[in-house]
């Protein structure tokens, strides 16, 4: 389509740099507002508020992906999330690492990213390790060991759910929608969220639809975290030899869209780390983090809200590896602290967010 909107001076992907900025704008600020985050929707103390928000994002990101797949404006049957050949190791694997890594920095890296923009430098932190790690398991020293794992398939004659998709976009839109609009929120933190989840498919439809160039394509992609933060760090420290994509444009527009945000609110902050040990379980965090999103196929974002709607078994499994990974190491770490139940609780670190 991007050939027939007269563009002379621009190429698909420089305008899908100008498309993930405002994609990510518009994250950065709602996020920042309803504190979108899966790990306090898995482990948080108000859990069930929070899968509200999240839930309420999912169903509308759903609903408009598969509109968009029934309208025929995209496909994902040569995507990579329904590849027939899983890598179910490697993203079971990556999913508890990812899980774990969001518990000890108390913040999924979306929620990192986003409060990064408010002088939390606790999450500065972890966004830069995280994009460091992220980047090595892709195209530095833990790349071998990325590429080992996700070698090892298991063949499958579909990687979509089976049955019906509108059966599927209907059961988990309703399910959803319904454990929302009893999750206690208020009206506002769920429209916000609304708002979140339709970022998705303009995504998908922006970058496989409107900029979609046979001459010149680009891939088609929507909300991440993993790629995109590493592909940000690569364009900042290079910019001269490597072109910004719609990557670098998301990440970037999430700061600004949560700075702006902050300081118009007053909720712009300096905030740091408090100890030595506390800095090393963030890094920690962030590193698993990395490694568990290259590894997954995404993060919570990435292969979670964007990849569920294209009903792909490979986000399922990724989603539901990286919430038992969190629950798993959220139960350890309480375990530890409590001195398995023979001493009185030591005050946990504040949190990232």
């Amino acid at each position: 389509m991007f050939e027939t909107l007269g563009f002379e001076t621009i190429t698909p992907r420089q305008a899908s740099v100008v498309l993930g900025l405002g994609l990510g704008l518009l994250f950065g600020a709602l996020a920042l507002v309803t504190r979108f985050c899966f790990r306090r929707a898995v482990v948080g103390a108000d859990r069930k508020q929070a899968a509200g928000v999240w839930l309420t994002a999912l169903a509308v990101a759903v609903l408009g992906t598969q509109l968009a797949v029934f309208q025929g404006w995209i496909s994902f049957e040569e995507h990579r999330f329904l590849s027939s050949e899983l890598p179910l190791t490697a993203i079971v694997l990556g999913g508890l690492l990812f899980g774990a890594g969001m518990v000890l920095t108390r913040g999924c890296i979306s929620r990192l990213t986003v409060l990064s923009g408010t002088g939390n430098l606790r999450a500065v932190l972890c966004v830069l390790v995280f994009a460091f790690v992220a980047h090595a398991s892709m195209k530095g020293v833990l790349a071998p060991l990325v590429t080992q794992l996700r070698s090892q398939t298991l063949e499958l004659p579909s990687a979509a759910l089976p049955g019906a998709p509108y059966l599927w976009t209907a059961l988990i839109a309703l399910a959803a929608l319904l454990f929302a609009a009893r999750s206690g929120n208020r009206t506002g933190a769920l429209m916000g969220a609304a708002l979140i989840g339709l970022l998705v498919p303009l995504g998908w439809v922006g970058t496989g639809y409107v900029l979609f160039d046979e001459f010149d394509p680009i891939a088609m992609q929507s909300l991440a975290f993993t790629a995109p933060t590493a592909d940000g760090l690569f364009f900042v420290i290079a910019a001269t030899s490597i072109p910004a994509g719609f990557g670098a444009g998301l990440i970037g527009g999430v700061l600004l869209g949560s700075t702006l945000l902050a300081l118009a609110l007053g909720q712009f902050q300096w905030q740091s780390f408090t100890s030595p040990s506390q800095t090393g379980r963030y890094m920690t965090g962030a590193a698993l983090m990395g490694l568990g999103g290259v590894l997954a196929g995404g993060c919570t974002v990435g292969a979670g809200l964007a990849g569920l709607p294209t009903l792909s078994l490979a986000a399922v499994i990724a989603l539901a590896s990286i919430a038992a990974g969190g629950l798993l190491t959220d139960r350890m770490l309480n375990a530890v602290s409590s001195g398995f139940g023979g001493s009185p609780a030591i005050p946990s670190p504040p949190p990232a967010e």
